[in-house]
């Protein structure tokens, strides 16, 4: 009966391969200690994993585009001092079913902490759709954070997170990033990143939420599969400038994330208004809004003070909340 192969065993592969360089399988075999068939049943376990490797005779083992590794250390180190006094973490996991789904199970009085995965079996996006998540090739972020007391504008904490999103994705020198409400950050008509929050707790109460952030780092065509919308990665909107380091985007992303959290709990959504207009992928364009079976065909008018979307249909202005709303953004005609 063949042996389970641990963890481990597959990481100190990948970083065999990590650099992008033809490795020979007899060097990658020997760095093992095991075997040239060993070594090839590691390396469709990697397949399975979602990465590219190509093999050839004489010549051995590549990944198509090199891999950086996310490490704990390096973005603890790279966060403010006050967010790294703050935070628990974070940790980082070789592969997970959902980050969210392992911080709902943590215990809350860890909060707020930090987890990222390198690869999810389980992703999961808004109203229950699977998310792509190929190994080391995009960012898997979720943040736990309990607030004292439930926060009146609760339902526009997801529009908070996709202006700090925005932010940290615009640091990184994505600075044509937009969002689609409720939470979806794009390039052009195409998808970048999304924003998955869920909560617990009652009304008038404790509150904690886990907030998920999915981010398009340098996920191919290949790794992506067929998916329901057009998506596009950072490494393709910056062009020459290639993928940016995923660890200084992990850290400048919880940067804002704490930043953000803090400043809703204070405030609420209050000071989050503007920076989102201005980054409304729909504002002024034609949509198209589905809601419990309705739908409404008009033009996007921006957000009013508890995040709702506007919406003006045939002279009327409807304001609509998340929930089971689903936009999507028209043609011109």
């Amino acid at each position: 009966m063949a042996r389970t192969l641990s963890e481990d065993e597959l990481l100190r592969l990948i970083d065999g391969l990590a650099a992008g360089a033809w490795t020979s399988g007899e060097a990658l075999a020997a760095a093992s200690g095991v075997t040239r068939a060993a070594l090839a049943r590691r390396v469709a376990h990697l397949r399975e994993w979602g990465l590219e490797v190509e093999a050839e005779a004489g010549r051995g083992y590549r990944l198509l585009q090199p891999l950086q590794r996310l490490d704990a250390a390096r973005i603890q180190a790279a966060l403010p001092v006050a967010v790294r006094q703050r935070l628990h973490g974070p940790q980082v996991l070789a592969r997970v079913d959902s980050t969210n789904q392992r911080l709902l199970e943590a215990a809350p009085a860890q909060d707020p902490q930090a987890l990222l995965a390198e690869l999810q079996t389980a992703g999961r996006g808004r109203r229950g759709r699977s998310w792509r998540s190929p190994f080391g090739a995009n960012l898997y972020l979720s943040l736990a954070w309990s607030f004292a007391e439930w926060p009146p504008q609760l339902s526009a904490l997801s529009l908070a997170v996709g202006v700090a999103c925005a932010r940290a994705v615009r640091s990184a020198g994505v600075e044509q990033v937009m969002l689609k409400w409720p939470n979806d950050l794009r390039v052009g008509a195409a998808k970048l990143g999304g924003i998955l929050i869920e909560q617990r707790g009652e009304a008038g109460g404790h509150c904690r939420v886990i907030v998920g952030i999915g981010l398009n780092v340098a996920m191919s065509e290949q790794q992506a599969g067929p998916l329901d919308q057009p998506w596009t990665s950072m490494q393709a909107a910056l062009g020459d400038r290639g993928a940016p380091d995923r660890n200084s985007l992990a850290a400048a992303l919880l940067a804002e994330l704490v930043a953000a959290l803090e400043l809703f709990e204070a405030q609420g959504f209050a000071p989050f208004v503007a920076d989102w207009s201005r980054l409304d992928a729909a504002a002024g364009q034609p949509v198209l809004i589905e809601s419990g079976g309705n739908v409404i065909e008009g033009t996007g008018c921006g957000i009013d003070e508890q995040g709702a979307l506007i919406v003006e249909s045939q002279g009327t202005r409807h304001h609509l909340h998340a929930g089971e709303v689903s936009l999507r953004l028209q043609p011109r005609p």
